[in-house]
Formats: C-alpha cells, sequence, structure tokens
C-alpha cells in the first residue's frame, strides 16, 4: 500500500484524515497519523484498518527520520515554523510533501534542490491561503485566455460563526487560532493600490477603514484590509493592475468594536503585566484606564472611549464580562494580549452544538475589446460539526486532494510552489463542489471606485 504520513492531528486535520481514509480502499492509501498526543491521533483514526496513529515528537530527529522514511508522502500540518526540519528529510529521503501554510524564506530556499530531485513541495494549499489562490487564479486565466486586461482585484475571506450558531453581540465565534485573531494587522502597515495609488493603513487606524460586502442569503459583512497586498502582484502576475486589496471579512459593526481594545493597548503583546496570575478581569481593564478617587471602571471606560451607557458599543463589553471582580486571569507573566485572549475565550469559544462558516469573495475588474466589466465570485461553506467544521473542511480537503493528485502522477510540476497552475487548480476546484465548496459567479459592468460612472 502508498503510504501517507500525515504530521499533526489537530483541528485542521479532521477533514482531510477522514477524505484520505474514505479513499483509502480504492487508493490502496495506508495513512500514518502522527502527533504529539497518541491519544489525539487514535481519536482521528477512529480504528480505521487503512490507518495507523503513532506518538510523534517532531523535534525527535530519530523519531522523525525514521516515519518520514516510510512514507511515499508526507503531509504537514505543523504549525508553518516547524515545515522546514520535515522538508529537508523530504529531500534527504526523496518524499513529496504538502503543507497549507505560507511559503517561509527558509521553504523557498530548497526550491532549486526539490527540483534536482524532481521533488512537488506543495504549500498555501489550504483555504487561505489555498482556496483563494486557487480560485482568483482561475477566472484570472479565463480572463486573460480571451483577451482581458486586468484593472482591479479584490480577494476577501473570513471564518466566522454560522446563522443558527450567531448569538451573541460581536456575530463572532473562534473557528480557528484565538491568537491571530488577537493579533491580526500587528507587524506593520497594511499595503495596498487602489486606481494607481499606494495607500497605507497603519495598525491605529486599521479597523475604521473597512470595505463593506453584501452575500446574497447571508446578509452585509466588512472588512479590514490584509498586512501586505501588494506580494500578490508577481504571484498572480498583477505586475500593472490598477487596484489589488485582501482582506479580512467580518460581521458589520465587528471592526468598529474590535477598535476599542486597539485603542487601549489590550491587544499588545510585546511586554508582560506585572502579577498577571492573580489579576481580575476588572483589574485588567483598569489596569489601561486612568487613575480616578471617585469614578468607578465602568464610567471611565466610557469617558477614554467615549461611548455613552446606551451605545451598542458599551453592550459589546459589558456581554464579555470584562468588568468581572471575582473572574481571575490564572495566566502568569503574561501579555495583554494574552489575557485578553483568555478573557475573549469565555464567550466566543464555539459550543459542542455550534457551527462555523467561511465566506470568500472575489471582485474582478477587466477591459475587453473596450468595455469594462467585473465579474463577483463568493463562496459560503458551513460547517458540519464541531470535529468537521468549515474551516477543518476548506483547510484540510484542498492539502487531501492535492496529495492524491501527486501520488496519482496527475501533478508534476516540481519545486517549492503554490496551486497556481491549472494541472493543480482545476481538479481541486471541481472536486471541492462535492464537498459544498462552490463559487457562484456574477457578471456585472465595472465601475472601480466610481459608483456614478455608468451614470456620467
Amino acid at each position: 500500500m502508498r503510504v501517507v504520513l500525515v504530521i499533526g492531528a489537530g483541528r485542521s486535520a479532521s477533514s482531510l484524515i477522514r477524505y484520505l481514509l474514505d479513499k483509502s480502499e480504492k487508493e490502496n492509501l495506508h495513512l500514518i497519523i502522527g502527533d504529539l498526543s497518541l491519544a489525539l491521533a487514535e481519536k482521528k483514526t477512529n480504528k480505521h484498518p487503512n490507518a495507523t496513529p503513532i506518538a510523534l515528537d517532531i523535534f525527535d530527529e530519530e523519531q522523525r527520520k525514521l516515519a518520514i522514511q516510510k512514507a511515499d508522502i508526507v503531509i504537514s500540518m505543523l504549525p508553518a515554523h516547524l515545515h522546514v526540519e520535515v522538508a529537508k528529510d523530504c529531500l534527504l529521503y526523496q518524499k513529496h510533501m504538502v503543507t497549507a501554510s505560507y511559503i517561509s524564506d527558509a521553504m523557498q530556499a530548497l526550491d532549486k534542490e526539490a527540483k534536482a530531485n524532481n521533488l512537488i513541495f506543495m504549500n498555501e494549499i489550504g483555504l487561505d491561503p489555498g482556496i483563494d489562490h486557487m480560485s482568483a487564479m482561475k477566472v484570472i486565466d479565463e480572463i486573460r485566455e480571451k483577451g482581458g486586461n486586468m484593472l482591479l482585484f479584490e480577494s476577501f475571506c473570513g471564518g466566522l460563526v454560522a446563522p443558527e450558531s450567531d448569538n451573541n453581540l460581536w456575530n463572532y465565534k473562534f473557528s480557528w487560532l484565538p491568537r491571530n485573531v488577537v493579533l491580526a494587522g500587528q507587524g506593520g502597515a497594511a499595503k495596498f493600490i487602489q486606481e494607481g495609488t499606494y495607500k497605507y493603513i497603519p495598525y491605529c487606524n486599521l479597523f475604521r477603514r473597512t470595505e463593506f460586502l453584501e452575500v446574497e442569503g447571508y446578509g452585509k459583512f466588512e472588512a479590514y484590509s490584509n498586512r501586505d497586498s501588494l506580494k500578490y502582484r508577481s504571484i498572480y502576475g498583477l505586475e500593472n493592475i490598477l487596484t489589488l486589496y485582501r482582506g479580512t471579512i467580518r460581521r458589520v459593526g465587528f471592526s468598529k468594536a474590535w477598535n476599542m481594545f486597539v485603542q487601549l493597548g489590550m491587544t499588545d503583546d510585546s511586554y508582560v503585566m506585572e502579577h498577571s496570575e492573580t489579576m481580575s478581569y476588572r483589574q485588567f481593564v483598569n489596569s489601561f484606564l486612568p487613575y480616578h478617587p471617585t469614578d468607578s471602571v465602568e464610567i471611565k471606560m466610557r469617558l477614554i472611549l467615549k461611548i455613552d451607557q446606551d451605545d451598542i458599543m458599551w453592550d459589546k463589553l459589558v456581554e464579555l464580562d470584562l468588568f468581572n471582580a471575582n473572574k481571575i486571569v490564572g495566566l502568569k507573566d503574561a501579555t495583554p494580549a494574552q489575557i485578553l485572549e483568555k478573557i475573549l475565550s469565555d464567550s466566543w469559544t464555539l459550543e459542542p452544538h455550534d457551527k462555523d462558516m467561511i465566506v470568500m469573495y472575489h471582485k474582478f475588474g477587466y477591459k475587453l475589446n473596450g468595455v469594462d466589466t467585473q465579474i463577483d465570485s463568493k463562496m459560503v461553506c458551513i460547517g458540519d460539526d464541531q470535529t468537521y467544521t468549515a474551516m477543518a473542511k476548506t483547510v484540510g480537503l484542498p492539502v487531501a486532494m492535492a496529495t492524491l493528485l501527486i501520488l496519482n502522477g496527475k501533478i508534476t510540476t516540481p519545486g517549492v510552489q503554490l496551486p497556481i497552475n491549472k494541472e493543480v487548480y482545476l481538479p481541486i476546484l471541481k472536486e471541492l463542489e462535492e464537498y459544498g465548496v462552490v463559487f457562484h459567479e456574477q457578471v456585472m459592468p465595472y465601475f472601480g471606485y466610481n459608483p456614478d460612472k455608468l451614470l456620467n
């Protein structure tokens, strides 16, 4: 049997493992599921005859090399910074490799050697990055093949809570790593280009500069800018495009509310707060407010944020139980961001019956035969349950499908790469539709950033 080694059996691996096990008989596959937690690996294999769970410590070189040596192809679902050591072993033992993570400089440095050994190191083949690349390149390639000239590309994606499970004032729950949500937008200004002009949004203003999106059947959303949209010019071959913007989707009102935490300094991850392990939630909030001999924490908070008691922003803060003097942080040497994550996890963790939702939205503006046209492409995916979430489905399924295509010789281009070639994106997008990941495209007149253009 052909051996597939899956390293990492976390939340994002659920749909991936189920897909490969469902195909294992027909495709002659045996899965080795390796995780630091043997119990978790056992849970994901579910006693399937074509699966073997193993305890695998990625930092144990001998153990790691032995597991990789036995495989025909390796899937790494580890945190991004841990992929490189796996990749080096894959080079040593001549194994193909698939990951859902962004291509790091260290991974890119292995490209020449991977090509020399005719090995495929497929990266960025999850959701975002992944499905965004594939669905975007499909339409961009179709426009180019017709002779069209790209004017605009905007791409938005968000992991949200499904409408039937949306029961808090923030219209949000964690469907992915909470830490990534808390730290979103930090590390540099957002950079993009609009109508030929470079634009920059510093972190302090990021959540007050949003775009609005409408998705039929699901209502209105907003999006704030991702950190660096400009790098996608070279990736997608859009060097001369007038508008290029990528953003993260949330429900309307989330960004304005989140901005309160940014302005207070609660998302800062650069320093440790003294005595954080014994600090109450109320004391945490008060740490960011000026001293006053008589005013309560609530009054000081409203004054510094300039919000009234009947403002929905205030209700959102109260809902999080931020002012509770009896709830203790319980984290030693914690940063403000770590403490905020702990507080939010109390309210924003998906309940066992909850479902999550992925929304992706692309806009393509182009000129063809002298006519400006726009295509809007939208995808909504709802999770099945807490194991097979929409996030696990959209991250894991493309990884699994790419793995099978590589094993079966359908993907043949060697090297360190992302899924922007037809041999990758066409079969995967087609198969994803069978699992409810469907893009609906709508053609309309293009007016860029001037809604009155068509009336002039």
